[in-house]
């Protein structure tokens, strides 16, 4: 990051040491050595007094910052976007295959773990949801940028918008056969091998 360089550099300049520097912004000279060696960086209240300090703009402080902070957001959302997605899809793929399973075996007593099943996956789903709406995303190519730290451009993103509620439509559709196709096999195979 750019500050350490910048707040070292105007430390020297007004011939500071760490200690000086550290009783004018009201932290420990460790705390100033941190943040020259990037191993922390100063909170808002630090910044601002920093600002003051050495007569510069916050904006000229921290320029060159902010992109690298951007990414690294953007770079923790994607991480959290597929450890989310990653979680759902292992419980949507257990809760569909021990659906048949369970009501065969359990009968009517098969509701509680199932209800359990499905309550943890529908959690994940709004885990995902949650941090899609957070990042403005909605539909595959809105995701697909996502993933590769980009945005969509404003034609792009109203020709995506108004594909919107087809894909609904037909994710719904295409889910409920899917699930219906595998709940249908697994009732078969357990038929077959349990007779």
């Amino acid at each position: 990051m750019e500050l350490s360089i910048q707040i070292k550099k105007y430390r020297t300049e007004l011939h500071l040491s760490q200690e000086e520097l550290a009783e004018k912004v009201y932290v420990t000279r460790q705390t100033i050595s941190n943040w020259e060696n990037e191993k922390s960086y100063p909170d808002i209240h630090s910044l601002l007094l920093l600002s003051s300090l050495f007569n510069v703009s916050l904006d000229q402080l921290i320029k060159g910052d902010i992109e690298k902070m951007k990414e690294i957001i953007s770079e923790q959302e994607i991480k959290k976007f597929n450890y989310y997605g990653s979680i759902y899809t292992v419980h949507l793929a257990v809760l569909i295959i021990s659906a048949v399973p369970l009501f065969m075996w359990l009968g009517r007593y098969a509701y509680i773990p199932f209800g359990i099943l499905f309550i943890i996956t529908m959690y994940w789903a709004l885990k995902v949801e949650k941090l899609k709406k957070k990042n403005d995303i909605q539909t595959y190519k809105e995701i697909v940028a996502f993933m590769e730290g980009k945005k969509l451009d404003e034609l792009h993103k109203a020709v995506e918008v108004g594909k919107r509620p087809y894909q609904n439509i037909l994710k719904v559709i295409i889910s409920a056969g899917v699930t219906a196709m595998i709940c249908f096999l697994i009732g078969v195979l357990m038929h077959v091998f349990l007779n």
